[in-house]
């Protein structure tokens, strides 16, 4: 045949893909089939506490589907049964979260502190009560384990994490963020120098104090993902802001709908639901 007859050929196959295609779309809008929903984002985030123990939110309106617990124990007070460490005075509802559409994959957070210092401090007993943490899991559809003391190149003692973090259970995550804004690249050899290979970084986009700009910090997970591979890397964007009066208030559609825009290709953790992705701002988003 030749190389004539071959390209017209090949034209001809596409032509009807197309014509095929069309005629699927006209039968889709004549049956009144609805487009897919977009996906802003593909998780969300819970901090529990004692007032946010049970989350509720319309979530999967965004497109999410994955839950990360921030801890399932903060100040040895635990938010689930059977591990020895103290219970929190109300428990989540574990089997209701797991039928909820926003909780198809769980990274479940294990043993952290609210205070950073405290929990940088304390990073091998928190490391025992995380194994007691994993081995009483609620039922959940875990996908993987966050070890919630966050990390950051300020943090010198932190490559002293890495024989810790090899007693945890796979597949592990932890957090990091970049205060001092030594860029990207620096961050991405920073990690790699110390953290175990099979360990993965959710990424604090720092937007929601001020730090960057959403497509900077879209550079910074391009250079994680770059330097430690797409597969380990995720991003925290962060959906509050500085406020007067209190230490932060919920982001509005207008500041969140620019960082979830910048990450699209990551999968990305909106934090946190409970406290700041109200409906109405689910709903605002979507307009």
């Amino acid at each position: 045949m030749s190389p004539v007859a071959i390209r017209a050929r090949a034209a001809g196959r596409r032509l009807r893909r197309a014509w095929a295609a069309a005629a699927v779309l006209g039968a889709c809008l004549l049956a009144g089939c609805e487009a897919p929903p977009a996906v802003y984002a593909d998780g969300i985030a819970w901090q529990p506490d004692n007032a946010h123990v049970n989350p509720h939110g319309d979530w999967e309106r965004l497109g999410v589907t994955d839950l990360l617990i921030q801890w399932t124990a903060v100040d040895d007070t635990a938010f689930v049964g059977g591990t020895g460490l103290r219970e929190a005075p109300s428990l989540p509802d574990w089997p209701r979260i797991a039928r909820e559409p926003w909780a198809s994959h769980v990274l479940v957070g294990l043993a952290g502190r609210f205070d950073e210092r405290a929990a940088r401090a304390d990073v091998a007993e928190l490391v025992e009560q995380s194994l007691k943490l994993a081995a009483a899991v609620p039922p959940l559809h875990v996908e993987g384990w966050y070890f919630p003391v966050e990390v950051d190149p300020g943090w010198r003692d932190a490559p002293q994490l890495a024989p810790l973090l090899m007693r945890l259970p796979r597949p592990l995550w932890i957090s990091v963020y970049d205060r001092s804004n030594i860029g990207g690249p620096a961050l991405a050899a920073w990690l790699d120098s110390w953290l175990p290979p099979d360990v993965g970084v959710l990424f604090q986009d720092g937007v929601g104090v001020y730090a960057r700009e959403p497509r900077v910090a879209r550079d910074y997970a391009d250079a994680l993902a770059a330097r430690l591979g797409a597969a380990r890397v995720r991003i925290i964007a962060e959906a509050f802001r500085p406020d007067v009066g209190r230490p932060f208030r919920a982001a509005t559609a207008a500041e969140l709908k620019p960082q979830l825009a910048a990450y699209r290709g990551f999968r990305t953790y909106v934090f946190d639901g409970p406290h700041y992705v109200s409906p109405e701002l689910v709903e605002s988003v979507l307009k």
